[in-house]
């Protein structure tokens, strides 16, 4: 039987709640060729250096075909790229479009900040339902109800129509695996179901965009939809890829940085109490959590355009590369103690949004998301305990995060 290289066990479902073992063997390599001639970048200097690299294409056309087969692969080419699977100058047009719709500046610039009231008010609401309760689930009860009522209300995408798309994209996420396990039977069933799932996804999206070029309504994709910008309109095809982009992102990825920071505190008590005494540390606090349980563990469409020497390697064209951010957060040679929590980390200047042009489109918001919620879930709730450690993890290795939470508390404080 051939050994498993650190990067095929850091995959095993059974190593996700706790990876960092095999990124730390990882890490001896800078650059490792995997069996199916990927190349894994697991230290931060190297990570960086290609995210600035025009040599690496973020486009999925551009690099070989997938293998083994991912939800969403349909065996037709993808019309219409999102701006997280494209490169320059499509990347930069399209991102120019958005973003005056999504994060404000310039037309807008209070359009974040000016989200805080509702997401307190949803906060709250969660924290006052709680009442009565001895134990929590805190993904489901908390973690996940908050960025998907924001995103919905951003968006302008009916909050009733909430369940049929949480169910499609869980069922993508739980396809959409990589590594040794693939080859199992029960991999090709959630296959097929996430193939199905994504495809219903899709026409859901483009439902939306003939919906508000019917009638106009508020929120981001009506604007983008009956908007002329300085570029003219997005295409139904580029919005419907974007759309479902900014739907699933601007939520998946911040429910498990909530439910990851609640679970962190809760295994550092002392650094719960002092963010307690300190509620002033939550902006650090967040970003130090944010380093030290990856939201996007690395991202699969990466390839390079042409050959591209790197650490003492030679990525040839043509090669997929995936950047493990997860490993570059943990990474000693960038961060002193690294599996240390230090809600007061000075330059800290990790890769949790990634960097370069793929910058996370979102991160304003998930920062103010999750200061609120985790700010006023350590203010409030009342001698909360972890009531399994580790606790149940999905399948999905790129966004890895607890599927639940349970918590006992004694109570919830006004």
């Amino acid at each position: 039987m051939v050994e498993e290289t650190p990067w095929q066990q850091a995959l095993r479902y059974v190593n996700r709640a706790d990876p960092y073992p095999f990124y730390e063997e990882l890490r001896k390599t800078p650059v490792a060729r995997q069996p199916d001639g990927t190349y894994v970048v697991s230290t931060y200097r190297e990570i960086v250096t290609l995210l600035h690299d025009p040599r690496v294409s973020s486009d999925p056309r551009k690099g070989p075909a997938p293998a083994p087969a991912r939800a969403g692969d349909s065996g037709e080419p993808e019309a219409e790229p999102s701006i997280i699977t494209c490169d320059p100058p499509e990347h930069d047009r399209d991102r120019r479009t958005m973003t005056p719709h999504f994060v404000g500046p310039p037309h807008s610039p209070d359009l974040i900040s000016g989200l805080e009231p509702e997401i307190r008010r949803i906060v709250d609401g969660l924290l006052d339902h709680m009442h009565g309760k001895t134990r929590i689930d805190a993904v489901d009860e908390f973690a996940y109800p908050l960025p998907v009522t924001v995103i919905c209300k951003v968006l302008g995408v009916p909050l009733e129509d909430e369940p049929r798309f949480h169910h499609w994209i869980e069922t993508a996420l739980d396809a959409w695996e990589y590594g040794p396990e693939t080859a199992s039977e029960d991999f090709q069933s959630r296959l097929a179901g996430g193939n199905q799932a994504v495809q219903e996804f899709g026409r859901f999206a483009a439902g939306l965009y003939d919906r508000y070029a019917r009638q106009p309504g508020p929120g981001m994709l009506s604007a983008m939809v009956n908007e002329d910008g300085p570029e003219g309109r997005m295409s139904k095809g580029l919005l419907t890829s974007n759309a479902l982009l900014l739907i699933f992102a601007g939520h998946e990825t911040t429910v498990n940085l909530i439910a990851h920071s609640v679970l962190t505190l809760l295994r550092h008590p002392d650094a719960l109490e002092k963010l307690r005494r300190r509620p002033e540390l939550i902006v650090s606090g967040v970003e130090e959590l944010l380093r030290f349980e990856s939201s996007v563990q690395f991202w699969p469409t990466r390839s390079a355009v042409e050959d591209i020497d790197i650490a003492g390697t030679t990525i040839p064209k043509g090669a997929p590369i995936f950047l493990a951010y997860g490993s570059a957060n943990r990474d000693p040679e960038q961060f002193n103690d690294p599996d240390e929590l230090d809600l007061e980390r000075r330059d800290n200047q990790h890769l949790g949004f990634g960097q370069g042009i793929h910058f996370c489109f979102g991160a304003p918001l998930a920062r103010l998301e999750v200061q609120n919620a985790v700010g006023e879930f350590v203010r409030r709730v009342e001698n909360p305990r972890l009531v399994e450690d580790p606790p149940p993890y999905r399948r999905n290795q790129i966004f890895r995060g607890p599927r639940h939470v349970l918590v006992d508390i004694d109570g919830i404080r006004d």
